[in-house]
């Protein structure tokens, strides 16, 4: 009999993905997850949004092997307002730390999301205003989607993720988490 088990989690910010605390910094242990689980990837400790766990390595190689070229979808709020061409810049691959990007799925979201205000807030300033994107990769560099923002002149404030796979982040409340099952990740 399989044993498998496919969690789908909404990390809050500031939580390590991972069930070890380091550093005073909160992790996955503080949530009532199965013990036999550990996460398939990883979000930053100051990134938001869907995190898969699960005890099937096999699955989880899959997952992460950039073979696969699985998409992974961002609702990223950038300081400032691309324009449709900085978007198409990106969209095409931008060149980060001597690395050129796969190609990706970028838009502006309209309208724009609204979220619960981000605990501790995000830096705001008057004069300047925000835009939500969202950026769908099939690859996950550490630190990437911030690091392609930043390269077309947009800094990340706050960066959701939403979909991995098939899977989306839906209603699913901040720090709670469900059982999902494999093929509501990766079709067969």
């Amino acid at each position: 009999m399989n044993n498998h088990k496919y969690i789908a989690f909404n990390k809050p910010f500031g939580v390590l993905s991972q069930f070890t605390s380091e550093g005073g910094h909160p992790a996955l242990s503080e949530f009532s997850l199965p013990k036999e689980v550990y996460a398939a990837g990883r979000l930053d400790r100051d990134s938001e949004g869907l995190l898969l766990l699960s005890n099937d390595g096999k699955f989880i190689k899959r997952l992460l092997d950039p073979e696969f070229a699985h998409p992974r979808t961002y609702w990223v709020q950038v300081e400032g307002s691309p324009t449709p061409e900085e978007l198409k810049i990106l969209s095409e691959g931008v060149v980060i730390r001597g690395y050129k990007t796969r190609p990706c799925k970028v838009c502006l979201l309209e309208p724009q999301p609204q979220f619960s205000p981000r605990n501790p807030p995000i830096r705001s300033r008057q004069a300047i205003p925000t835009n939500w994107l969202e950026i769908t990769l099939t690859e996950g560099k550490n630190r990437q989607v911030r690091r392609m923002t930043a390269a077309i002149g947009y800094p990340t404030l706050r960066l959701i993720r939403i979909g991995i796979g098939d899977l989306q982040l839906g209603d699913l409340l901040l720090g709670e988490w469900r059982e999902v099952q494999k093929g509501d990740v990766l079709p067969r």
